[in-house]
């Protein structure tokens, strides 16, 4: 074989083995948790008779079709319980808008800023709106970051979550242990009897 048809070759080999593309969104090597319930999403249809067990059925139905979508990730794992209960992993820190589109619905995002990394975003009782998201219960919406101390105490940065502005927490490593569990909303109307 010539010499220019090996040095073609192995040219060719170097550059169908390099990367295939440097600026693609990469996972990141810290990663944040999203964690939350959803309530309700405003616009959705609902059954002509609406009853405890219709409304815990359609709702039940509407949380297992919601797709959630997270911008400029490459990869994220989680998902959408029957119960409403969501958690998000591998979530790139920073800036970051999830879009949750439920069937019958406008998509809602939810958007997150200033979010450090390794951080545990919880998020309890959204209500899905058109392109935005109401915190129904906007005190009890934390940010915090693992770290070996004994009790909780604030930090000097300040996360932003749907407009709300969350101070960022130190928080014992022990009491962390959730953060890679879907969380439990309240119970709220059962039906009577559930049938499968």
């Amino acid at each position: 074989m010539p010499m220019t048809a090996r040095f073609s070759l192995m040219l060719l080999v170097v550059a169908a083995c390099g990367p295939a593309n440097p600026n693609a969104p990469q996972v990141s090597k810290e990663p944040i948790s999203v964690r939350g319930w959803i309530v309700d999403v405003a616009g959705s249809p609902h059954a002509p008779f609406q009853t405890p067990e219709t409304e815990a059925a359609r709702r039940r139905q509407l949380f297992q079709s919601t797709y959630v979508d997270v911008e400029n990730a490459p990869y994220v794992s989680g998902g959408i319980a029957e119960n409403g209960a969501f958690i998000l992993l591998d979530v790139p820190p920073g800036n970051i808008t999830i879009t949750f589109t439920a069937p019958g619905a406008p998509a809602a995002r939810l958007v997150l800023k200033n979010i450090p990394g390794n951080a545990d975003v919880f998020v309890p009782a959204m209500l899905l709106k058109p392109d935005s998201v109401a915190l129904l219960e906007p005190k009890n919406v934390k940010v915090r970051l693992a770290a070996t101390i004994e009790r909780p105490t604030t930090t000097n940065l300040t996360a932003n979550v749907a407009g709300l502005a969350v101070p960022v927490m130190n928080t014992p490593i022990a009491q962390m242990a959730d953060r890679h569990d879907y969380p439990n909303p309240p119970a709220g109307l059962r039906p009577l009897a559930t049938v499968k």
